[in-house]
């Protein structure tokens, strides 16, 4: 089986992420949110959902169109940790790391869009 996008560390990073994230919305004050808990999996998904697709895909410009996918998806996720941290149901240093996490990742997404875009 044809490894691709399982070698990509922003494939690795952003599959860790999104796990990370199962695991915090796994229980209250999560559980009482369906809503809320539903979007910030989708949307951590998404982002190594959209990598993998896009490293699969037979062109530069297909494979950048998913990574800027996942790029707006890590945007969708930030923004939804932040209104949850706002209403109690994320510690300021849980977002705080996971800010860091994300960041890192953004950079290194945008990293590999513009190694893309140079072919």
């Amino acid at each position: 089986m044809k490894k691709g996008y399982r070698q990509l560390e922003v494939w690795k990073q952003g599959k860790q992420i999104a796990v990370q994230i199962y695991r915090i919305t796994n229980g209250p004050p999560w559980d009482r949110d369906w809503g809320l808990r539903d979007q910030v999996r989708r949307a951590a998904v998404s982002i190594p959902s959209n990598i993998a697709e896009g490293d699969a895909r037979g062109s530069n410009r297909d494979s950048i169109r998913f990574f800027r996918i996942a790029l707006g998806s890590l945007a969708e996720l930030e923004t939804q940790l932040e209104i949850a941290q706002e209403i109690g149901y994320l510690p300021p240093d849980q977002l705080r790391q996971l800010a860091v996490d994300l960041q890192r990742l953004g950079g290194r997404l945008g990293a590999l869009i513009r190694s893309r875009s140079d072919t």
